[in-house]
């Protein structure tokens, strides 16, 4: 069995790839078919793609990913496990010497499937969590769907595969992070990763489930309290997002490997990721909007071509500052950084290189007196991997600012005692306020503190 950093250190170049960038790892959505209606899911997943890869040709582009020299592939959906044939892929992917986990949201991920993942020879399933109970099944759209993802969190916990969580950071999920670290403690995982809401999909319906640039503030010292008091001396690794960024005070806190002087390194889809849809579509993330970022397709082009010569991936591995704009573009950190997530930026802004999801400029800004605030405009037409657009506007820090001690405008330390078992912070009522469809259009909701 390999070490819990086997999947980490797949993922690692070597100096040489360094020089020469390749993809090591890619992030597969072998189904678009789901047995969740997830609020935020940018994929808009349900029902399964009309013209999704045979097994036939999902053991070709293994192979293909193996003479590429491919270290390690995660399989999602939709979920993954809906597909029938989803352990075949999966052996077939770890016979070919590649390391496998899965993402899922653990709704009926049983015994037996966790039977079959072992058998396959899978070594790490990440569980989505995105809240305490009624928070988690309010944004996954199922009542029982936090139950069903904490029995598979424990039946994975209790296997030889490793277990870890996935988190979206969002306005509901916020304050309820110290109790979902306490409860990724509890249930056995070993990794947490954790990324921000972005409005794509689903997501871009509901501009009031978002975080505010600003909100960075509030966020980033709460997570390296949470990993220094409550995650490492539990056992768990914390692993930021591409899209929790970026330098600033507390990079060498959360970013893996910060004690030893690794930092933010830029974007690396088409440098060391790639991401494929269920109907073929090469991209160099998986959470690139489809219909701007697709290089190719696995049932004609071969993936080795589409890495080397499409635009749509090469761009994004060669991009420098004179491709940023907007604050980015004249930033200390710019030719590392490069606006850091492509995905955010997009699907905020309607093109890469200006990213306000920014720690560093969050307080650069809050330095000068000033903070930028996001105002939804445009709605997205309702496709899968669609996105809106927003407009970004710089104003004054209001005159009054919140009490000392409080986060999202509750108390730190009723956060802090919040118990695991509490089915969450939010009433019924302000969950289907935050989560309400604004497809007509509306600004994001003041936030308590705000003028």
């Amino acid at each position: 069995m390999p070490t819990e950093n086997s999947a980490r250190l797949a993922r690692t170049p070597s100096s040489a790839r360094r020089a020469e960038p390749t993809p090591l790892y890619a992030v597969w959505e072998i189904t678009l078919a789901c047995d969740l209606g997830c609020r935020h899911c940018g994929s808009r997943a349900g029902p399964r793609r009309e013209t999704e890869l045979t097994t036939a040709e999902c053991l070709d582009v293994v192979s293909q990913m193996r003479e590429l020299g491919f270290r390690e592939v995660t399989l999602i959906g939709g979920e993954a496990y809906l597909r029938e044939d989803w352990d075949v892929i999966a052996r077939a992917i770890t016979d070919a010497g590649m390391v496998c986990g899965i993402t899922t949201g653990g709704r009926a991920f049983t015994a037996d499937r966790i039977a079959r993942a072992v058998d396959a020879g899978v070594t790490a399933i990440s569980v989505s969590i995105d809240g305490l109970e009624r928070t988690h099944d309010a944004q996954r759209g199922v009542k029982g769907a936090f139950a069903s993802a904490l029995d598979a969190a424990r039946r994975i916990a209790a296997s030889p595969i490793r277990l870890s969580f996935n988190t979206q950071i969002n306005r509901l999920s916020l304050p309820e992070l110290p109790a979902l670290s306490t409860l990724a403690v509890e249930t056995g995982a070993k990794a947490w990763q954790i990324q921000l809401t972005v409005p794509m999909g689903r997501g871009a319906d509901r501009p009031g489930l978002i975080l505010q640039p600003y909100e960075l503030v509030e966020l980033f010292p709460l997570l390296a309290w949470l990993k220094a008091n409550l995650l490492e001396p539990g056992g768990v690794q914390v692993f930021p997002g591409n899209n929790i960024g970026y330098f600033g005070p507390w990079e060498s806190l959360l970013r893996y490997g910060g004690r030893n002087g690794a930092h933010w390194n830029g974007c690396g889809a088409g440098k060391w990721c790639m991401g494929f849809e269920a109907d073929g579509k090469i991209k160099a993330c998986p959470s690139l909007p489809s219909d701007q970022y697709t290089g190719g397709y696995l049932q004609s082009d071969r993936l080795g071509e589409v890495i080397a010569g499409a635009v749509e991936v090469t761009h994004l591995r060669n991009r420098t500052r004179d491709d940023l704009w907007g604050f980015c573009a004249t930033c200390h950190y710019a030719d590392v950084c490069k606006a850091g997530c492509t995905w955010t930026s997009h699907c905020i802004l309607g093109r890469a290189g200006n990213n306000p999801y920014c720690i560093h400029r969050a307080l650069e800004f809050e330095a000068r007196g000033e903070r930028e605030r996001l105002v939804f405009r445009d709605a997205a037409p309702g496709r899968p991997f669609d996105f809106g657009r927003y407009d970004l506007v710089v104003e004054p820090l209001p005159a009054t600012t919140p009490p000392p001690d409080t986060l999202a405008g509750r108390s730190l330390a009723d956060l802090l005692a919040l118990s695991p078992s509490s089915p969450g912070l939010w009433s019924e009522a302000e969950l289907r306020g935050i989560l309400a469809s604004a497809r007509s259009g509306r600004e994001l909701p003041v936030l308590a503190g705000d003028p």
